[in-house]
């Protein structure tokens, strides 16, 4: 049985009520040390890893609809269906950097001509909803052009139409607003030239006319929202292995993709066909979300942003392609000139780009990140040159290195001390495990170098069988989270990854929530980072049973933070085992009682640990809410099993 839910409401406390599968308890004492308050917890210590990868930006949080909307993929037709008489030219292109566009000619003899776009497996449209369409053109006749736009269902019936009238022999942009029908979520888009002439037409686009918080070249609210409601520290992007790209021309070069977004380069997408089992050739990065929207993300959700660079290496994996030590400039360049656009005044070079894009205020950048999972010597070379310039024109900004692809082995064992060598600010940690690995590793941190740099779990989720988004793997991630917050004087920051998965166009899983063309699911591995997030405090407390952390004795792992701002003691306690607890919770050195005697809980369970929540039950699995009474210095704890709880006491003050 499953406490009670309280989903997208108030939080509604209860008193305590005793659950059927509680008859049974193993008895157990945690002892909080409240006297000795400990390391500071880091404002961004849990947060999010954003890379385009599972269609995660395009077709995804990225909330244009329309797929290849210049004609710039290797193939210019991929992802449309054109009919009739209609080519693709490059003279006098409208967008110098997306030269190709298409020319409709119509003689009067056929129905129309025209093209169809299916979108990114499928549009989805729902009823009652607007959506605006935008398109340049030049009419080539000079006549009155009148086009139809037409939203098809799936079975290719108009369910929203517009007309509009191109007239000139100069590009122009139109616009119309259309409004759909009914709800589709494998829709299409269709744009006939109904009456005789010759019209150029670029840049074809269809967003929903709400988006994130109602902004032109916008993200999907529902997407956005989900990150809003993480409560997150950070946000990392643009990736991992996409910043290196399969070559160093495939890398992603973040000033490609600022300014007008009409008119940023086309970029393959580096996983386009890493994974023979899921091969997209239509993966490209129209770079639509580009740098200057992930900092207005970060910004939006409270979040530091920590941008990533190439250092210089294509992807180890796939190449041995690099840029020599002694020609390095332009990378470190693009650096040093990133800085600029998201912290310098509006009189400078990029300070005004990001200005004219509609933010004179700076983003206040406060760390970088140089490559992703790069190894060896010839990463650390190239870091160090990096590490000197920054160092020099940007003292203030926090240098994040890396430690290889992997928690542990030779490379990591070779890169950390290198990493204290150059002194940089924070060693990126990847790990992909499976879910007995997390719980070993609860431990992992705690004999960690006290004085060296300190550790970012960049990348890290439990891998459990068939890589499911299941209750085990959200409860190890949990368990092994206690360790993370028991070391915060080691650990700054970490983001489980990856973040977004479509689930008709996937790669790469688990992930941490999962759409399709309508509608999205948060998993249990997202409520686990909610509940940390939310729950973070300001400063570590000792949690101890016989003198001991708690780290799998007896199936428990805790953690214990002070939040100094609301005066609350904050405890976690996960349960990775079947069995249900009986613990009495002693926080030793209070000197004022809780207020009300109430101590505030939220826990995620389910009998069942392999339960997921899926698109047709996103609800399966989510936290409840409950309310118990405290003793002057205790409380009593019923834990069942395959839960994690968060305990919130507030102190009289």
């Amino acid at each position: 049985m499953k406490l009670k839910k309280q989903i997208k409401r108030p939080l509604i406390f209860i008193s305590l009520f005793i659950l059927p599968c509680f008859s049974i308890f193993a008895q157990n004492n945690f002892v909080i040390d409240v006297k000795n308050v400990g390391a500071e917890i880091q404002p961004e210590m849990y947060g999010v890893f954003f890379e385009d990868i599972n269609f995660g930006a395009d077709g995804g949080l990225y909330a244009e609809l329309i797929k290849n909307r210049s004609f710039e993929f290797e193939h210019p037709f991929l992802g449309w269906t054109p009919f009739g008489d209609v080519k693709v030219q490059q003279e006098s292109p409208c967008f110098d950097k997306n030269p190709n566009y298409v020319r409709f000619n119509e003689k009067g003899l056929r129905t129309g001509t025209g093209l169809e776009n299916k979108g990114f497996t499928g549009i989805g449209f729902h009823q009652y909803d607007e959506y605006l369409f935008s398109f340049y053109a030049r009419s080539i006749s000079n006549d009155e052009n009148k086009f139809k736009v037409e939203l098809l269902n799936a079975g290719n019936a108009a369910i929203g139409t517009s007309e509009i009238l191109v007239q000139g022999n100069a590009w122009k942009k139109y616009t119309c607003t259309i409004k759909a029908k009914e709800t589709e979520a494998k829709g299409k888009i269709r744009f006939i030239l109904e009456t005789a002439g010759t019209v150029d037409v670029d840049h074809i686009s269809l967003f929903p006319k709400e988006t994130w918080k109602g902004r032109k070249n916008g993200l999907r609210k529902d997407l956005a929202q989900a990150l809003y409601d993480l409560h997150p520290g950070v946000l990392r992007f643009p990736g991992g292995c996409i910043v290196e790209g399969n070559t160093l021309k495939t890398r992603y070069q973040w000033k490609n993709s600022v300014g007008p977004a009409e008119n940023r380069p086309l970029n393959i997408n580096r996983w386009f066909y890493t994974f023979k089992y899921h091969f997209f050739p239509d993966y490209y990065q129209s770079y639509g979300l580009g740098f200057f929207e992930y900092f207005l993300l970060s910004e939006d959700i409270g979040a530091e942003p920590l941008p990533v660079l190439s250092c210089g290496l294509a992807c180890q994996y796939e190449s041995k392609e690099c840029v020599a030590v002694d020609s390095l400039d332009s990378y470190i360049q693009d650096a040093v000139d990133l800085i600029e656009f998201a912290n310098g005044k509006v009189s400078t070079k990029w300070g005004k780009v990001r200005a004219e894009m509609g933010h004179p205020e700076p983003f206040n950048l406060k760390m970088i990140a140089i490559g992703n999972e790069q190894w060896g010597d010839v990463y650390v070379e190239r870091l160090e040159k990096f590490v000197k310039v920054i160092r020099e024109k940007h003292p203030e900004i926090k240098i994040v290195g890396g430690s290889g692809p992997s928690s542990d082995g030779k490379q990591f064992e070779y890169l950390w001390p290198k990493m204290k060598e150059l002194k940089v600010d924070l060693v990126d940690e990847h790990y992909y495990k499976n879910p007995e690995w997390f719980y070993k590793n609860a431990k992992r941190y705690d004999t960690y170098d006290r004085k060296g740099p300190k550790v970012f779990a960049g990348e890290y989720a439990a891998h459990d069988t068939d890589k499911a988004n299941n209750l085990r793997a959200a409860l190890a991630e949990a368990a092994f989270m206690t360790g993370l917050e028991r070391n915060a004087d080691v650990v700054h920051m970490a983001t489980y990854a990856p973040l977004f998965a479509h689930v008709d166009a996937w790669q790469w899983r688990p992930d941490m929530i999962w759409f399709d063309n309508l509608t999205s699911v948060c998993t249990p591995n997202y409520y686990v980072q909610k509940m940390y997030a939310k729950n973070a405090g300001t400063n570590v407390l000792s949690i101890k049973s016989k003198d001991e952390n708690i780290t799998g004795q007896d199936s428990l792992y805790a953690s214990a933070v002070l939040d100094h701002e609301n005066s609350e003691i904050i405890v976690k306690v996960v349960n990775i085992s079947s069995v249900n607890h009986e613990i009495n919770i002693k926080l030793d050195g209070l000197k004022k009682s809780f207020e009300d005697k109430e101590v505030k809980i939220t826990c995620l369970h389910s009998n069942n640990p392999d339960s997921q929540n899926t698109l047709a039950a996103p609800l399966a699995i989510v936290p409840g809410n409950y309310s118990i009474s405290s003793e002057k210095n205790s409380f009593k704890l019923s834990v069942t099993g395959n839960a994690f709880y968060v305990c919130r006491l507030k102190i009289k003050q």
